[in-house]
């Protein structure tokens, strides 16, 4: 594996640590909470807002990011937010005109409860975090919007990761919310999702300096920033196509490397860079939290089926599926449209860049958002279910 040129100052975790100041962040005692495990667990959750609170507390937005996110959506003191074009004055989600909403999640490294969090005995976690679903960390942003006074959100809306928790709110509280958006997502993991999880969380796991997950005492340099590296080189090359990639690089030798005498092509130079960028700020056991919670989404579970469980969505939804995304592909978002009566026609983003077009095509996840915002948001009442796509070999539950 290629070694980047300073590797002395990589933290062992890139994780908030408590006492740290961040522009803009604020953080909720939430209490214990009882996880859908059986164990209980004290939850904080850092968020951040933007805009005003209406004195009648309808107003508001809940924002919600994907696996590696965090909470700072919109520009702030804390510099350009990762939805900026999307969430601001004067953006589709009108900063000037609704409150927002951006928790960093539950099982997170910003800030809320997870692994690096200290401990009831005083140390951190670490390996002995317990595992949590997507439904245990609704269960935490709704105890978030109430101690907040928040009863019930204008919108929720989630892309990736962010769309499992959409959701799970819009099925298990839905008088909270008043409209739903669903962007390159799905009701269950896929196989292939699960596969590409495994491997990353093989990466980490396989990963000398890991040390089974007890590795926040170590020196900066000696943590297990090799397996976190390499679990984001994998799933990067998920987030994109190989058409963009084959465009992009094609064959092309990194600077003055040579393939044939050991040195990288492009592409590798790339994948690289964006391995190290995210062990600077981030967490390899939020990582492997966050990842397996990921692989135990299905909204069917205990509901009857996935299709049983997507009929309880009562509000305007919009689904919105990317073209050429081979994470979550627009089959899964075709599910998800069919089987939520009261779902917008399925909106495609066409663009070359893959899953990660929803953070890229603003204009057209603008047009898309803008559409179901104009949407009368009255909770209406039972209706024709649409024809619904069956899943491969007829199952709907996982």
């Amino acid at each position: 594996m290629h070694e980047p040129e300073q590797t002395h100052d990589i933290p062992a975790s890139g994780a908030y640590r408590e006492g740290e100041t961040r522009p803009g962040l604020a953080f909720a005692d939430l209490g214990t909470v009882l996880l859908q495990s059986g164990e209980q667990l004290p939850v904080t959750l850092a968020y951040e807002t933007f805009g005003t609170l209406n004195t009648a507390r309808d107003n508001a937005i809940l924002v919600l990011h994907a696996l590696t996110g965090d909470s700072h959506c919109a520009d702030g003191p804390a510099g350009p937010g990762w939805w900026r074009e999307i969430v601001g004055p004067g953006r589709v989600i009108d900063t000037d005109r609704y409150f927002v909403l951006a928790p960093n999640i539950l099982g997170g490294c910003q800030g809320s409860t997870g692994p690096a969090s200290t401990a009831p005995d005083g140390r951190p976690y670490g390996a002995r975090f317990p595992n949590v679903t997507a439904r245990d960390q609704v269960l935490a942003e709704s105890l978030l919007a109430d101690h907040l006074g928040i009863e019930t959100f204008q919108l929720v809306v989630g892309a990736s990761m962010g769309g499992h928790r959409a959701l799970e709110w819009a099925i298990s509280r839905p008088t909270r919310l008043k409209r739903l958006a669903v962007i390159a997502s799905g009701a269950r993991t896929t196989a292939d999702q699960i596969g590409l999880g495994h491997t990353q969380l093989l990466a980490i796991e396989s990963d000398p300096n890991f040390v089974g997950g007890d590795y926040y005492d170590r020196s900066p340099g000696t943590g297990p920033w090799r397996g976190l590296a390499l679990a984001r080189r994998i799933a990067h090359l998920s987030y994109r196509t190989s058409h963009e990639l084959d465009t992009r690089f094609g064959r092309i030798p990194q600077g003055g490397e040579e393939p044939l005498n050991g040195g990288r092509f492009a592409v590798q130079s790339y994948l690289d860079h964006h391995g190290v960028k995210l062990v600077r700020r981030f967490d390899a056991n939020s990582y492997v939290t966050l990842t397996r919670a990921m692989l135990t989404h299905d909204v069917g579970r205990d509901r009857g089926g996935v299709r049983e469980a997507l009929r309880a969505i009562r509000v305007p939804t919009l689904v919105l599926a990317v073209d050429t995304d081979r994470l979550f592909t627009h089959a899964e978002s075709r599910v998800l449209a069919d089987s939520i009566e009261t779902a917008l026609p399925l909106g495609i983003i066409s663009s070359p860049y893959g899953h990660d077009a929803f953070l890229i095509e603003h204009d057209q996840v603008s047009a898309h958002l803008d559409t179901l915002l104009a949407q009368r948001a009255l909770t209406p009442g039972p209706g024709t279910p649409h024809a619904c796509l069956d899943y491969p070999n007829g199952r709907e539950e996982a």
